[in-house]
């Protein structure tokens, strides 16, 4: 029970206030004049006043609050290298007993998890969020059990109480970390790159150690082994073996009595990308199609593109000399014989024999296909001719037969089964609002070898693609692909059909019909297998742990199958499907709570010194509990302290008046009164 004096004023204050400087003025004319009764009127006055301003005792019914005492456990990743966690336990423990056994004093304690998406250790989210449970007069004290390295420093709240850290590190602790400074994304093929490596020893290091042994691996395959210095950036040469996605790391081996080996391994992924695609485009003849061919591949700026046109047959005889025919010889020999390995692609669009290629120079494109080279035919009449390129030494790598008959008639191309599936064209009558437009023309196709993807007239063969060798080639028996580019009838999808074929030609891996890769997001990654075939096999996943999983794949759309996984560690994956392979990196290799892992206080400095807080190892034991005033500083030596706040919920509350009315008004008056008789007596 407590009790204080109220006031309620029975006048607004300014009358209070008014009435009071007329008072003194009669009170200051009373003396002035000498009335021997001034001092009664004025104590008279006095009492009117006081009893205008309404004064009464306030009594409050108080019932005492605990106060409450918030204990932060650090649960991440990082707490859990070396005996972190058991320290952290026990030592939650004993803090906890020793809190609450002192009177008026409630806990509670938080556990703080890893934060999602590799966010790091969340523990001034955590404190916010406990904050806002508890009313903020009954917080007495902050300890957090942790490393100290917290990732969200940025959100320390406003603290009502001291704040303290108790570090779990020891004096002896020590981490070397792997460093990635600078990688890029991509990278060009046959081009030299440099990555940027740094190894460094952080906390107790062993002393006189100059060089590790740094290891290289390149898709998961066997590593190389190198001596680098500690301490110093690494420069790293390196040239990826091969486009698409490489997926590179490096590891330095675990040394004795260092924390963790999770920060030894950076795990880096590049695409490698052609620097210059070179095309080399020879048309027999000038035709509406053969510009479609050229806006085409020059369109796309990564294409170097060399085109010739014969615009007049040798044969044509008319006396116009040679070195007027062109602006530039055509440089058969060179292209055909000395050069022709520089090209990743060589269109022939409706070109026949005629002399100018003699059958050596044809026979030199034949060895090119099957070393690996690639040759598209975009087929006219004249394929179906007696000068058709397919009697000639190409016939051993064209995929099909030409009949010698020409379909002259209107036909909607449609994509096969086959092409359902294969990466050239699925998806394309998607891809086109409406129903395709007709082309006019049509090559009739015999003994197809290779890969049969759209069909035209009389549901004959209209694109084939065959794998020679090494190399590829593919056959389009129309040369009225430009209709669609035209609009015709509505048009088509001509140009990425043209594109998707081109980048086949050249080897593109996201043009494989049989590949597999997967593509991750967090700790989850989505495997993708593409195939020709109606199944496949599962597939059979490698953890980095050296565990192997195998998923059923199932099928999406036609030649996609697709399965879901969540690794269970962050790291480097081997994916397996016949003969089919590849490997991820799923995460970072090393998750921002093992970037450092030394025990500190120092990132907790600026938020703890305003609140009086203290910083203290768990290693030298738990601290002693005192109560401090508010204000003062809350740590000495073996000792924290927390501020009792003496908060307390009102029951119930009641006014009673100082004086009873029939009281003041006698006082009132036997002070008038005795002033006017003293006056009077005088």
């Amino acid at each position: 029970m407590t009790g204080s004096i109220v006031f309620d004023p029975l006048l607004p204050l300014w009358l209070v206030v008014a009435l009071a400087g007329m008072g003194l003025a009669v009170l200051s004319l009373a003396m002035w004049r000498g009335l021997s009764g001034w001092a009664l009127r004025g104590l008279g006055g006095v009492v009117i006043l006081a009893a205008l301003t309404g004064p009464s005792l306030q009594r409050e019914n108080r019932a005492d609050l605990s106060d409450i005492v918030i204990v932060l456990e650090d649960a991440s990743a990082s707490q859990q290298l070396a005996d972190r966690a058991s320290m952290t336990r026990a030592a939650a423990d004993t803090l906890a007993q020793r809190l609450e056994a002192r009177p008026n004093t409630e806990v509670r304690r938080v556990t703080v998890e890893d934060g999602a998406q590799n966010s790091g250790t969340q523990l001034m989210t955590a404190l916010s969020e406990a904050l806002a449970e508890e009313p903020q007069g009954r917080v007495a004290g902050v300890f957090m059990l942790s490393d100290g390295r917290l990732h969200d420093i940025d959100r320390a709240p406003d603290l009502p109480a001291p704040l303290h850290l108790l570090h779990t590190g020891r004096t002896g602790d020590w981490d070397r970390r792997l460093i990635v400074e600078n990688a890029p994304s991509f990278a060009i093929l046959d081009e030299e790159i440099t990555l940027t490596l740094r190894i460094e020893d952080n906390g107790a290091a062993p002393q006189g150690v100059d060089t590790v042994p740094l290891e290289i691996s390149v898709d998961g395959e066997r590593p190389q082994r190198f001596e680098v210095p500690v301490g110093r950036p690494i420069a790293l040469p390196l040239a990826l073996p091969h486009g698409g996605r490489n997926v590179l790391q490096f590891t330095t081996p675990m040394a004795e009595g260092e924390l963790t080996d999770r920060n030894n391994s950076a795990l880096i992924q590049i695409n490698g990308v052609r620097d210059r695609l070179r095309v080399l485009l020879v048309s027999g003849e000038p035709h509406a199609g053969g510009r479609t061919w050229r806006n085409l591949l020059k369109s796309d700026s990564s294409v170097d593109l060399v085109h010739f046109t014969i615009l007049r047959p040798p044969e044509k005889q008319d006396g116009v000399p040679v070195r007027e025919l062109s602006l530039i010889a055509f440089p058969t020999r060179e292209l055909f014989m000395e050069k022709i390995e520089d090209f990743d692609l060589i269109i022939f669009d409706r070109y026949k024999r005629r002399g100018i290629l003699p059958s050596l120079y044809l026979d030199n494109v034949r060895s090119y296909v099957e070393n690996g080279g690639a040759v598209l035919i975009a087929a006219g009449p004249d394929f179906a001719s007696a000068d058709s390129l397919y009697r000639s030494p190409l016939e051993a790598i064209v995929p099909a037969r030409p009949t010698a008959r020409v379909i002259d008639q209107g036909y909607r191309p449609l994509v096969t089964d086959l092409g359902q599936r294969h990466p050239v064209t699925a998806g394309l009558e998607q891809m086109h609002a409406g129903q395709w437009g007709r082309w006019l023309r049509q090559i009739d196709l015999d003994e197809a070898t290779g890969d049969v993807l759209m069909s035209g007239a009389e549901d004959r063969p209209l694109l084939v693609l065959d794998r020679v060798g090494k190399g590829r080639v593919s056959l389009l028996a129309s040369d009225h692909a430009w209709l669609w580019n035209r609009g015709y009838e509505g048009g088509g999808p001509q140009l990425e059909l043209l594109r998707r074929l081109a980048h086949w030609m050249m080897k593109e891996p996201e043009l494989e019909e049989e590949a597999l890769w997967a593509e991750a997001t967090g700790q989850q990654m989505r495997i993708i297998r593409r195939s020709l075939q109606d199944a496949v096999e599962d597939v059979i996943v490698t953890t980095p742990l050296g565990d192997t999983v195998t998923l059923p794949l199932s099928e999406v759309s036609p030649g996609r199958f697709e399965a879901l996984y969540d690794g269970p560690v962050i790291g480097l994956y081997r994916l397996e499907n016949g003969d089919q392979s590849a490997v991820i990196g799923l995460g970072p290799a090393a998750p921002v709570e093992f970037e450092q892992t030394i025990a500190t206080g120092e990132t907790l400095t600026e938020v703890i010194a305003p609140t009086g807080g203290g910083v203290r190892a768990l290693e030298d034991g738990v601290p002693a509990i005192r109560a401090v005033r508010e204000g003062r500083p809350a740590a000495g030596r073996g000792w924290l302290g927390i501020t009792p706040r003496g908060a307390y919920a009102t029951q119930s509350v009641t006014q009673t008046a100082l004086l009873p009315a029939w009281l003041v008004l006698a006082l009132i008056s036997a002070l008038v009164i005795g002033g006017w008789l003293r006056e009077g007596r005088r």
